[in-house]
């Protein structure tokens, strides 16, 4: 992920001595069903955004800016302007996400007609552990998010949920090269969404011949992005193992897999796509036993192509994680694209989950007490 681990800074105290000008912030978000599928253009999935940020932070500068992250502060990227063009003095990977969302937020606000500026940018993210690790909830995503909401607002740009999430897919996708775009969603329209991705390739010509203002402006290609409601006795668990785990390594090799297993592949996205019907109608009807039913189901579709794909989804912990909560009557599955990170649990809020948690703790996963977050500051 993009930002490292958090430090004990005794300089950059953000938003108190900088005479910061605008501040923005942007969840983390976990997959809850639909993984790997939701890569395929129109497959549907089902996301969370949480109540962990990273914060961005945005003061006008008289001459050289800078990027600081709060995380990595001894990489920090200092810039200037070269006509409208940002200059970097010094670039360094960490930023990469930073520095293509303030790309992609200044070629909007060039082509409405704003003069550019300079300003330092200051970031800090909630979304890694004390000790440094990170906990698989989207920091790329929610700090691409972050940072074109700030320079949007810098520039005071007129600003929709669509529109910042299409800025910021186009930002991310550009650095990552793969993905759903999914946790981009999650950052930007909090709650429970559901989610089917867009046409990458048609975005792809899309970008050699049009403008980005058209192209914000006209509906993207099988794109859905649609706010879900839970039921009342819907409770959200999270059990990390503290085992990081690369996303666009993961679907990498599922992706290289896929060519040689195309029937395999194929059952595999018409399960999950199922699958995630019958689920979202759990939401659609308020049934928590229906949305258990799927998150169990489509932990079976996701076995089965890890099986056909050689991809360690599930590894022993995660296994260990979800066995525990099955016997304590909730449903689990890994969250995301596996292979470490975060798992997840529905459970009825009336179950008793103290011995669950002894069980997870002697086994060496930690609960992380986090809960969901609402987004409800711009226009959808």
């Amino acid at each position: 992920m993009l930002l490292k681990p958090v430090r004990e800074l005794k300089s950059y105290n953000l938003g108190k001595e900088l005479n910061v000008l605008i501040e923005a912030k942007a969840p983390g978000k976990l997959y809850i069903a639909g993984e790997y599928a939701v890569v395929e253009p129109g497959y549907p999935s089902i996301i969370v955004a949480l109540n962990q940020f990273v914060r961005v932070s945005i003061k006008e500068s008289s001459s050289y800016g800078k990027i600081v992250s709060q995380q990595y502060q001894e990489d920090s990227v200092f810039w200037r302007r070269q006509g409208d063009q940002m200059i970097l003095d010094n670039r360094d990977n960490t930023f990469n996400y930073i520095i293509s969302a303030i790309s992609l937020a200044e070629e909007y606000a060039q082509q409405l007609g704003k003069k550019m500026a300079v300003y330092d940018l200051f970031v800090n993210s909630e979304l890694d552990s004390p000790s440094g690790r990170k906990y698989g909830l989207g920091s790329s995503a929610a700090v691409t998010v972050a940072t074109i909401k700030a320079v949007c607002q810098f520039y005071e740009l007129p600003m929709t949920k669509a529109i910042l999430f299409k800025l910021a897919a186009i930002a991310h996708l550009s650095v990552q090269g793969n993905g759903s775009l999914g946790d981009i969603a999650a950052s930007v329209y909090g709650g429970w969404i559901e989610y089917r991705s867009f046409d990458r390739e048609w975005l792809q010509a899309a970008r050699n011949t049009a403008n980005l203002k058209t192209i914000l402006e006209q509906p993207w290609p099988l794109l859905k992005i649609r706010q879900l409601t839970p039921p009342d006795n819907l409770k959200l668990m999270i059990g990390w193992t503290g085992s990081p785990a690369s996303t666009s390594h993961l679907v990498d090799k599922v992706a290289y897999q896929k060519s040689t297993n195309e029937m395999n592949y194929q059952d595999f996205l018409d399960a999950s796509k199922q699958c995630l019907e019958k689920l979202i109608s759990g939401f659609e009807t308020q049934s928590l036993s229906l949305i258990q039913a799927g998150i169990k189901e489509n932990r079976t579709i996701l076995n089965n192509l890890a099986s056909f794909t050689k991809v360690a989804i599930e590894t022993p912990i995660l296994k260990k994680m979800c066995d525990i909560a099955v016997a304590h009557n909730a449903s689990a599955k890994t969250s995301g694209a596996g292979g470490g990170d975060c798992g997840i649990v529905i459970i009825s809020n009336k179950e008793d989950v103290s011995t669950l948690l002894t069980e997870w703790k002697s086994s060496g996963i930690t609960e992380l007490p986090m809960k969901v977050h609402e987004i409800n500051d711009i226009k959808a």
